[in-house]
């Protein structure tokens, strides 16, 4: 998949807002634990890199293995 910087961005900030939405939502996290957790997270330094190619999976599926990682 081909996409541009701004859309790889784009993408990996829609992402990691719905993993934080969910953190707190699913898990009650607080919105800074929620950040922290993310943010702290080997799935997040992941889907920073394009051939990782996390950045072209569902929000669902990348926060699945988000809360496998944190458990």
């Amino acid at each position: 998949m081909n996409v541009s910087e701004q859309e790889f961005k784009f993408m990996v900030e829609s992402i990691t807002s719905d993993m934080i939405q969910l953190l707190m939502e699913r898990k009650q996290y607080t919105l800074p634990r929620a950040v922290e957790a993310v943010y702290g997270s080997n799935i997040y330094r992941a889907l920073q890199h394009p051939i990782s190619q996390l950045y072209t999976q569902s929000s669902g599926y990348v926060y699945s293995m988000l809360e496998n990682e944190l458990n």
